[in-house]
């Protein structure tokens, strides 16, 4: 007869097992597909304990179900540019999953966008918003179409073509797309124009990020920001730590970046660095967020402008180097694997204490080894970055009833959206073994909630 300890280890070993063959299959499946795989990895890492004590969840094919998408949608965008020349993109959609909500997930305009990176953020999506504790489902699109340097006129039509195709796909009901990475409120707004015009109705819950004229929410710019550093707040007071003077370094200087430093400085905090794309400023006075706004949200022009108008402060080209500046937190708002395990090594090695992920799948999976294995505080993106798709919801909220919230009452519920998060994630990780891994926390509660629901709902 088996021991209870052989028992474990021997239900252990199912799940593992099961875990493993479902994900060889994916990467038979999806070849080349790096980012998507690496993403799914992380999951799945997490979930071995889900399997081994609940059984059920093997015997119900959910892992197998849910890394397909229900619908994988790519299509031709073509456009004219200033010249009179027809150009020609690719868009995607994928809808990942709809069983606690209709698709939600934002949309990215990037040379980068490829059907990888749209099921990582697909994939990631639907854990994201099962976390928020919201009705909606994981969905995420795109094109590989670069705005930067294009005239307004150009932006539009691709847009409104990029719209024609999308429209068919989405509704207020179905899918609610929303901007990310090259995807803000100007191009939102000739999305928006270009569906009403197609459809011929007036939809303002097809779309969330809308400008506050018409149908947007208060607090929606902010959300991500301000979501990512309630989160880390959250958790450096269980440890009796606060942002109240802490050196803060924040990558990125996008929506993101711009309100997570401006939510870090207004609770005490000198963030002394920030990027973009072609390099680094480092400003050891504190930087200062008038001029970062200016610059990138007036005037649209690249950071190393900073160093132009602050004297004190330094420009160095290149975006990895800014992980080198010594911190007490660091906040990755940037783009996906910005944090390598290089990288990794040098914040710890200059006593990082907390990590708050504000981009999508920021940091290596060996950067987040180094992280954990160091005691470094580390808030995983699906869970602190999930403040922009919580307040959309709410945006969705305010339409369906016709209704528009104060700021406080949008942040309020913002802060509270995110302090529950936070609680649920620590209280996963502590009931499977894993106290304190936040990780594995978010990865198995808002996988919990999606596949109880996909039981009840049968095989669909």
């Amino acid at each position: 007869m088996q021991t209870l300890e052989e028992v474990k280890n021997s239900e252990t070993k199912t799940a593992l097992d099961y875990v493993n063959n479902v994900f060889e299959v994916v990467k038979m499946r999806n070849p080349f597909e790096y980012e998507f795989h690496q993403a799914v990895e992380e999951i799945f890492d997490s979930l071995v304990p889900v399997f081994s004590k609940h059984p059920k969840y093997m015997n119900h094919g959910i892992l197998e179900r849910i890394v397909e998408p229900e619908r994988v949608i790519t299509f031709r965008v073509p456009w004219t540019d200033d010249t009179g020349k027809v150009q020609v993109n690719r868009g995607f959609r994928v809808q990942y999953s709809s069983t606690i909500g209709p698709y939600k997930g934002g949309i990215r305009f990037h040379p980068s966008v490829n059907s990888s990176i749209i099921k990582f953020l697909g994939f990631e999506q639907i854990f994201k918003n099962s976390l928020t504790g919201q009705p909606i489902g994981g969905g995420k699109g795109g094109a590989d179409f670069d705005p930067k340097g294009k005239s307004d006129g150009e932006i539009m039509r691709f847009t409104q073509s990029f719209m024609t195709e999308l429209s068919k796909y989405i509704g207020p009901d179905i899918d609610v797309p929303a901007g990310d990475i090259g995807v803000g409120a100007r191009e939102i707004g000739y999305m928006f124009g270009q569906y009403k015009r197609l459809r011929g109705a007036y939809e303002a819950g097809v779309l969330t990020g809308k400008g506050i004229g018409y149908g947007g929410s208060l607090g929606r710019k902010e959300a991500t920001g301000y979501g990512t550093i309630y989160f880390v707040e959250e958790m450096l007071a269980d440890k009796c730590l606060s942002f109240e003077g802490s050196t803060v370094i924040v990558s990125g200087s996008g929506n993101v970046s711009i309100y997570a430093m401006e939510k870090a400085i207004h609770l005490g905090a000198k963030v002394v660095a920030c990027s973009d794309s072609n390099g680094y400023v480092y400003d050891e006075n504190g930087i200062n967020l008038e001029t970062v706004k200016r610059l990138k949200e007036l005037e649209g022009k690249r950071i190393y402008e900073y160093a132009l108008e602050h004297p004190n402060a330094q420009y160095i080209e290149g975006c990895s180097g800014i992980w080198s500046i010594p911190c007490d937190i660091a906040l990755p708002c940037a783009t996906q694997n910005e944090i390598d395990e290089y990288s990794a090594k040098i914040l710890v090695a200059n006593g990082v204490k907390a990590l708050g992920e504000g981009a999508n799948m920021p940091s290596t999976l060996a950067a987040i080894n180094v992280f954990l294995k160091n005691d470094v505080l580390f808030a995983p993106a699906k869970a602190a970055n999930a403040g922009g798709v919580a307040v959309s919801s709410l945006e969705m909220a305010q339409n369906s009833a016709r209704l528009s919230w104060t700021f406080e009452e949008v942040d309020e519920k913002l802060r509270e959206i995110m302090t529950t998060i936070y609680r649920n994630s620590m209280k996963a990780a502590e009931e499977y073994g894993y106290q304190g891994n936040l990780v594995v926390g978010a990865n198995i509660a808002g996988f919990i909630r999606v596949a109880d629901a996909m039981i009840v709902q049968g095989v669909v």
